[in-house]
């Protein structure tokens, strides 16, 4: 590791478990103080992960983080979270929004309460947090906003339309990340002068974690979790000034850094 977020605070949401986790820990290794929210604050059997335990892998490897739960669905916990992380830990500079909730089935059926919920989780939060980061990283003259975005947030090729896009149910899915796609590069235009970052990365191929495996995805053809890792360890620690609206894709974007992919 090489201490690139050394003396650097980060926020990632969503990392009880699976990729927000993964990011959590590679910033923490990475000399970052990292706070560490979702709902899942202590080990529970119906899921697979929880913050107490991603802070004691942290700290068993020397990194220093703090756990806060929240349900970023609701906007009071939003702003009780970030409240909490100021107060104990200080504002964030990284700000990484990962934590989402996902639901398949055709548009023809899907149910309206689980389409805004979505759309908050999805959209919502992360411009609420990124609203709420936003003046003391623009008073320090630096910042990383993060959003972890999908392939599924690009539009399916077609007509004719493949088995997959016709079947799959990720219509609202795909809605919600083309949303944050959007999001993303308006916050970086609107944040450039600030030298505040703002990006998204996307795995290319599926990644085999717990949250993947619930909706019966990444059984074949994965990629290495250590992928968006990387990506999110290079777009949290670039150059504001250029690294940034990015919408990348693991596997070209490290390519074009000259990784092995």
């Amino acid at each position: 590791m090489t201490d690139r977020c050394a003396g650097r605070t980060a926020l990632v949401t969503g990392s009880s478990r699976g990729l927000g986790k993964a990011i959590a820990q590679r910033l923490a290794a990475e000399g970052a103080t990292v706070a560490l929210t979702a709902r899942t604050l202590d080990p529970d059997p119906k899921y697979q992960g929880s913050l107490t335990e991603t802070l004691a892998e942290i700290t068993a490897e020397g990194g220093s983080a703090i756990a806060v739960q929240a349900d970023l669905s609701q906007a009071e916990d939003r702003q009780r979270l970030f409240a909490e992380v100021v107060e104990r830990i200080g504002a964030p500079d990284i700000l990484v929004n990962n934590a989402a909730v996902t639901f398949l089935r055709p548009l023809d059926g899907f149910p309206e309460r689980r389409v805004r919920l979505m759309m908050e989780m999805h959209v919502v939060a992360p411009l609420h947090l990124a609203q709420l980061a936003i003046p003391a990283m623009r008073e320090r003259g630096r910042g990383w906003v993060l959003n972890v975005t999908s392939v599924g947030g690009d539009l399916p090729a077609g007509p004719p339309f493949d088995e997959f896009d016709r079947s799959a149910g990720f219509g609202i899915y795909g809605t919600v990340k083309a949303a944050l796609n959007r999001l993303t590069k308006s916050l970086a235009a609107e944040l450039y002068d600030d030298g505040i970052a703002v990006n998204a990365a996307a795995p290319s191929k599926p990644v085999a974690t717990p949250g993947a495996g619930s909706l019966d995805l990444a059984k074949t053809d994965t990629e290495d979790i250590g992928l968006i890792t990387q990506t999110a360890l290079e777009l949290c620690t670039g150059d504001p000034k250029v690294m940034t609206g990015r919408i990348a894709h693991t596997q070209t974007f490290l390519s074009e850094l000259g990784w092995p992919t």
